[in-house]
């Protein structure tokens, strides 16, 4: 391709589709039905669409979250148990991809409505990691519906193996109030969730695929939950042949005359992948790649969660938002652990590994203010 291409990775979180939030006037937990989903993902390919009309000359790729859904289809599997066989955390993953990915091709009609001949390719993606990730030992990914603290210390009774951690306070501070003056404490209405490994990415699987669909002009919605988790397998070897174990009592089997490389062979493995890590992974292969092949590519990266900006103080009554920050001042904020385990911090850790990897520019916002922080009136920018 002649010139110079410019790509945008959307990652769009699983908590925008679904939030994780308490009903401002009832004080009750929200769980988001299908209707609500739907509904949530089609303003949001809405908003997608116009910025995509009115940017061109961009390249796209959307990768997205599945917190609150690998969660529900754990629970619904657990549940259902009695009647069913219970499913692993990878296959989770790869249902919730299956059924994002299908309510993100809403972004295909809002695209074709606007005149554009574009379209999304639904890419079920593997998403390599270490088995020896030191993650898997402590589990700090939240995943599925909202708990009060009440909740989450029952089930961790009822069940050894079921670990849940404080997401966070309530947002709404006359909630709070109240329900302080009515139980006579002074303790904020806590939103607790539960919690499982989250290794860290290390290689992407079907990166040929996605780079062919994204150069094609089309849209690859992919990494979908930050990926299914998945390992490299070692071979058995033998005289004339190598085996390769897999789950599931599955092998394959090949014969060998020896000096031949090793096949890649992947096996799925219980965990959920942080899929802006994964997007950060994403967009550094790609800059590797673009490199490797002989042609030019200009990244940014925009991770559309459910808080308008970076905010130091998170829920303190010294709040603060910040609306740009260089390579250098993010990392000492990300260094200092000025951000929540399992929910801020991945984010701005993927953007400094985004960013030390070559990558323009970076963008944390809601869906809401995508264009005004793209302008830089909104959000937080992130500049190399």
């Amino acid at each position: 391709m002649m010139g110079k291409n410019k790509l945008i990775i959307f990652a769009l979180g699983g908590n925008e589709i679904s939030p994780v939030e308490i009903d401002q006037s009832s004080g009750k937990l929200i769980n988001q039905d299908l209707h609500a989903q739907w509904s949530r993902t089609a303003k949001t390919c809405e908003i997608l669409a116009d910025f995509i009309k009115e940017n061109q000359n961009y390249l796209y790729i959307v990768t997205h979250g599945n917190g609150p859904q690998i969660g529900n289809i754990l629970l619904r599997s657990e549940y259902s148990s009695k009647h069913l066989f219970t499913l692993p955390l990878d296959v989770c993953g790869a249902d919730s991809q299956g059924a994002l990915g299908y309510m993100l091709a809403q972004l295909s009609n809002s695209l074709h409505v606007r005149g554009m001949e574009k379209n999304t390719a639904e890419i079920i993606t593997q998403v390599i990691v270490d088995p020896n990730d030191p993650a898997f030992q402590n589990p700090n990914k939240f995943i599925g519906p909202p708990l009060t603290k009440k909740e989450a210390t029952q089930l961790m009774n009822e069940n050894p193996e079921y670990c849940a951690k404080f997401y966070k306070n309530a947002e709404n501070p006359e909630l709070n109030s109240h329900r302080a003056s009515s139980v006579n404490t002074h303790e904020p209405l806590e939103i607790w969730r539960r919690v499982v490994p989250s290794p860290k990415p290390i290689g992407i699987v079907e990166i040929d695929m996605i780079e062919s669909c994204y150069l094609s002009g089309h849209i690859p919605i992919t990494v979908g939950g930050g990926g299914i988790p998945v390992v490299q397998v070692s071979p058995q070897k033998n005289k004339n042949h190598e085996t390769y174990e897999c789950n599931y009592d599955i092998s394959y089997k090949r014969s060998i005359s020896g000096g031949e490389s090793q096949v890649k062979i992947y096996k799925g493995i219980e965990g959920v992948v942080d899929k802006d890590l994964s997007s950060s992974l994403l967009a550094k292969m790609i800059l590797e790649r673009s490199i490797s092949r002989g042609y030019s590519i200009e990244v940014e990266l925009v991770i559309l969660t459910n808080i308008d900006s970076v905010k130091l103080n998170f829920q303190k009554t010294n709040e603060e938002s910040i609306q740009k920050l260089s390579l250098e001042e993010a990392t000492s904020l990300y260094k200092s652990s000025h951000f929540q385990e399992g929910s801020m911090s991945p984010k701005i850790e993927s953007i400094l590994n985004f960013l030390n990897a070559g990558g323009e520019k970076a963008y944390i916002t809601k869906v809401d203010l995508l264009e005004e922080t793209f302008y830089g009136n909104a959000g937080t920018t992130f500049i190399n």
